[in-house]
């Protein structure tokens, strides 16, 4: 397909006085701010009068009656991946365009390849691969490493220029198609180079209507910048379907593929894989996988029951304190917010007598995981008086609840699901809010204590009963 030759005329205008200019500066003429200036595409007004008198024409869109649109959940497809049907909301929707995003490095383009061939060789759908920053040699490679035989309905095409791959995907028309990555295609109308801000956002509103057009998923894969944004500033969160996040740290095996935004799903679900010699692998009980080497026995540990979408995870929230002889005593939280921490401390020292304000304080949630939600805050001032205290937590027990600064302890939701996965994992304790009970239905096999009050919680270590509140001043380090 021939290139085209027409150039799509750029200004670059200032966030802060609106001023434009037709080159790019580091400090804007008029107003004198730094780094304001962004690149916008301007046309010309011969060209807006053609588009006008083209709309007029009135046979640019079909008018359809909602009665009309045939849609069901079963014409989603099927990855072939279980925690990534989990993120999507059960599949890919025909025509939706869902951004991938991540540290370079971390498993994107293994995590599609796996499940385009998969798509391609197990259901017969057409994919087509379109590789920017690798060769064909190179993705022929990693499919021989990862054990992937050929394929008829699997598609490699390696090119960068936009307007060649959209006429080979309008032309081919496959079920799905993924490109790796927006930053390193371009188009060539616009004068930016790849990767920038007008090249992005313009890719991306070229794919989205091809994607609506002719109803093929399309996948795009964003690399983190700095900053750890997508793409930039999060330029294409508005613009696309769904967004994804795949994490995790570089030296370690697990992944977590979080879903940020989702228009046909729930938002904040997550997709727990493994990374292996043979690919990436699903976790089906993540749970299990966090508390593989939990013990019981050891103080400064406690187990706590999160909601990850529809998910409920057990998760091993691990506390350490020691002297500091700094004036301004450390605080690292590590999977749980710096704030939170500070709060959790505040209230113990507050409202139970722990005085912490000589010592570092280390946070920790083994495996990796970010919580958000506050219904591991129990947990977290649980862990924190154990390490202290050197009291080891009653047997298998689990503990929910947020801690407001009163020190009461609040409701949690969906509470009946968190002490179910509690009980598969075989805890048969669990510490939760006194207004969640009565539960609204019966879950056996585990031991329901009631409490309104941090100290009430306190009182379920063992030992608790020969300390006081007060005491714990004295047995606090100095």
């Amino acid at each position: 397909m021939a290139k085209s030759t027409t150039k799509i005329k750029t200004r670059y205008v200032c966030n802060s006085c609106g001023s434009d200019t037709p080159k790019w500066l580091g400090k804007c003429p008029e107003c004198g701010a730094w780094n304001s200036l962004e690149e916008q595409v301007v046309q010309d007004k011969k060209n807006r009068m053609d588009m006008v008198e083209h709309y007029h024409q009135g046979d640019l869109v079909e008018l359809l009656r909602l009665q009309e649109i045939v849609y069901s959940e079963e014409d989603r497809l099927k990855t072939g991946m279980g925690e990534l049907d989990r993120t999507l909301g059960g599949g890919l929707v025909p025509g939706s365009l869902v951004l991938l995003g991540g540290e370079p490095g971390i498993g994107k383009s293994t995590l599609l390849l796996q499940s385009a061939f998969h798509m391609a060789e197990n259901q017969g759908q057409p994919v087509i691969y379109v590789s920017g920053e690798e060769s064909a040699q190179q993705i022929k490679s990693r499919a021989q490493r990862l054990g992937f035989e050929q394929s008829e309905n699997f598609f490699l095409l390696a090119e960068t220029e936009m307007q060649t791959i959209m006429g080979i995907l309008d032309q081919k028309r496959p079920a799905v198609a993924i490109l790796d990555s927006i930053q390193a295609v371009y188009d060539s109308r616009l004068e930016s180079p790849p990767g920038g801000i007008s090249q992005v956002k313009n890719t991306c509103n070229l794919l989205l209507k091809l994607a609506k057009q002719k109803q093929i998923s399309i996948w795009i894969i964003g690399h983190v910048n700095k900053d750890g944004d997508i793409a930039g500033p999060k330029v294409l969160e508005h613009m696309v379907d769904a967004v994804l996040y795949f994490e995790g740290e570089r030296y370690r095996s697990f992944r977590l593929l979080r879903t940020i935004k989702n228009r046909f799903g729930a938002t904040h679900e997550v997709g727990v894989f493994e990374m292996r010699g043979s690919g990436l692998e699903a976790v089906e009980n993540p749970s299990a996988l966090f508390l593989s080497e939990y013990t019981a026995e050891i103080s400064g540990s406690a187990i706590g029951v999160t909601m990850e979408g529809s998910r409920p995870l057990l998760v091993e929230i691990q506390a350490l304190s020691y002297s500091s002889f700094a004036n301004f005593p450390k605080r690292s939280a590590n999977g749980i917010g710096h704030q939170r921490l500070i709060q959790i401390l505040a209230v113990l020292e507050k409202r139970v007598g722990l005085n912490l304000s000589k010592s570092d304080v280390l946070v920790n949630v083994v495996g990796g995981l970010a919580i958000e939600e506050p219904a591991a805050d129990l947990a977290v001032a649980m862990a924190l008086v154990s390490g202290v205290r050197d009291l080891p937590l009653e047997g298998r027990t689990v503990f929910l609840g947020e801690v407001g600064l009163a020190g009461e302890i609040r409701s949690v939701a969906q509470l009946e699901r968190r002490l179910i996965e509690a009980c598969k994992l075989g805890f048969t304790r669990a510490v939760v809010p006194t207004s969640n009970l009565p539960l609204k239905e019966n879950v056996e096999g585990i031991e329901i204590i009631g409490v309104k009050k941090l100290t009430e919680a306190i009182r379920t270590l063992k030992g608790a009963d020969k300390d006081s509140p007060a005491a714990a001043k004295n047995q606090a380090p100095k």
